[in-house]
């Protein structure tokens, strides 16, 4: 398991960032938090698992147990894993009502993300959301 949504939480990332001055080490942060990931063997890989719309390769897995969701995910992209680790903070271990009902463009305004990511990459962050959604929709 991984520790986004339990050990680490949006209140924690904003927090961490609210430390930083300039976007260069928010940026170094937000790969650090990729670190924290736990490995995902090449066979997790699969077509099944990829997030259209992202300029990196992003591949999401869900698993539920009772009413709460966990999320397996990797990425091929340092920044990419750490913008995962991100979302993953306001989902990994909720249930849908509370995947659905959080307020993820409040906590990316919190963040001043979306305005320094490229559009390419911000387009990328809403398909990983998206997907997310869309499986606590079910």
């Amino acid at each position: 398991m991984n520790p986004f949504g339990t050990d680490i939480t949006p209140e924690d990332i904003i927090d961490t960032l609210g430390f930083f001055d300039g976007w260069e080490e928010r940026y170094k942060y937000i790969i650090d938090l990729g670190k924290e990931l736990p490995e995902q063997p090449e066979s997790f890989r699969t077509e099944d698992k990829i997030i259209k719309g992202c300029q990196s390769q992003v591949w999401i897995d869900a698993k539920k147990e009772g009413d709460i969701f966990t999320f397996d995910v990797d990425s091929d992209a340092h920044i990419v894993k750490g913008l995962l680790g991100v979302v993953l903070s306001a989902y990994n271990g909720k249930s849908a009502v509370e995947i659905l009902e959080f307020n993820i463009d409040a906590y990316f305004e919190q963040l001043d993300l979306i305005k320094h990511l490229s559009p390419t990459r911000g387009n990328g962050l809403r398909s990983m959301v998206a997907r997310i959604q869309e499986i606590a929709s079910g």
